[in-house]
């Protein structure tokens, strides 16, 4: 237990050393077990130390769970728009206009996941892009770039996600 309050450096110690030693599927989860060792934490402190960490979430036997980027071995996966797809399948979305940024606005929490989506995506048009808390900046370097990003991302949007694979009961 930590004696006073923990510096941030401790609490993202701790952060990996929680995701090597156990299974995390979820920011809460994360949380809880911050506090069981004495952090007192909030779920936009643990949002934040993920972007911070570069953690991602991968597949596992049970489901999705958390690793460090740095902890990954295999090659770089395909592009692919399915994520994106399952995504924009759960957070709705609006689009809006600033020059030659886009603002992907979702809900609280999800401009970080939107974010990777899309960069993990085939929409390669864009200069890059940028997450706040609900909103994501796409940026372009011409207006052409845009408009055929934009048009491909709305044929994404429309798309159904494909249905997630089963998985397997355990016993």
């Amino acid at each position: 237990m930590n004696a006073g309050p923990a510096t941030k450096r401790e609490r993202q110690r701790a952060i990996r050393e929680i995701i090597v030693l156990q299974p995390i599927a979820s920011q809460t989860e994360l949380a809880e077990r911050l506090v069981e060792r004495g952090f007192a934490v909030t779920q936009a402190t643990v949002s934040r130390d993920i972007a911070e960490l570069g953690l991602f979430k991968v597949p596992r036997d049970a489901g999705h769970v958390y690793i460090a980027s740095e902890d990954v071995t295999a090659p770089p996966r395909q592009l692919s728009d399915e994520r994106l797809r399952r995504i924009l399948a759960d957070i709705p979305v609006r689009i809006g206009r600033s020059g030659l940024t886009l603002l992907v606005v979702g809900s609280p929490g999800t401009a970080s996941i939107l974010a990777q989506a899309l960069d993990e995506s085939s929409l390669q048009e864009q200069e890059g892009t940028l997450a706040g808390d609900n909103t994501t900046l796409v940026l372009f370097a011409d207006e052409t770039r845009l408009e055929r990003w934009l048009e491909r991302f709305e044929e994404i949007r429309s798309q159904p996600a494909a249905a997630p694979a089963a998985v397997e009961a355990r016993s």
